[in-house]
């Protein structure tokens, strides 16, 4: 089904949980909270310095959102205003933690520059026949994939994800395991498409390798 025929459903569905919650519908919220835990935790533990401290952006967040209810006009899905209200209330505390300044991304300079695959893998400039290819070409991205679904190595992808820095684990975990969309990642953490894009390459590419450590490299072509 196209994103298009999916979206008018997913706000119609936003539409009737958020009346729901308005008129006080205690299963409905466990039901939200359940749902989206992991993703707002995994956004606090991006910004502050520990788990005790993101468990209570956490508890702020959900109060947050009880509290703004009102305010919701569905402009945008209630996942991402949700994600939004995390952020923000991350961001603040980790500002008056002293982790980061006001104004300060998710994406850090270091992040920019960082070669997201081993120069290594490519000919030298001087190839006589490929200069600056591939010489070991890397696996298609695809998630999830035929092999990747068996138990070991969907394990191996969930290890591959788990030591990612913060931004980028939480940048693939919204688009390759939530499946957010690129306009979702960028509104709810604030980041630019630029940015969310070397986020989630440079994500890609350190869990693909893992991935072919697991499975074996691909055969140059």
């Amino acid at each position: 089904m196209s994103t298009s025929s999916t979206q008018p459903a997913a706000r119609a569905d936003d539409a009737a949980l958020v009346e729901a919650l308005r008129a006080g519908d205690e299963d409905a919220f466990v039901g939200l909270i359940r749902a989206h835990h992991s993703v707002v935790l995994r956004v606090a533990l991006t910004y502050v310095a520990s788990r005790a401290v993101a468990e209570e952006v956490v508890q702020e967040t959900w109060l947050g959102v009880l509290n703004g209810l009102d305010r919701f006009q569905g402009r945008s899905a209630l996942k991402t205003w949700i994600v939004e209200i995390a952020a923000n209330i991350a961001r603040a505390r980790a500002v008056r933690e002293g982790r980061c300044g006001p104004s300060s991304s998710l994406i850090s300079a270091d992040a920019r520059t960082e070669p997201s695959v081993d120069p290594d893998r490519f000919f030298p400039a001087d190839h006589p026949r490929f200069p600056g290819g591939w010489a070991r070409a890397p696996l298609a991205w695809q998630m999830p994939d035929a092999r990747v679904v068996e138990r070991e190595t969907r394990d191996v992808v969930r290890g591959a994800v788990e030591l990612l820095p913060a931004a980028q684990r939480l940048v693939i975990t919204l688009r390759d395991i939530e499946g957010w969309s690129a306009d979702e990642a960028c509104r709810a953490l604030e980041l630019t498409e630029d940015d969310q894009r070397v986020l989630l390459h440079g994500a890609r590419c350190k869990v693909r390798a893992a991935l072919e450590r697991h499975l074996g490299p691909a055969e140059p072509s």
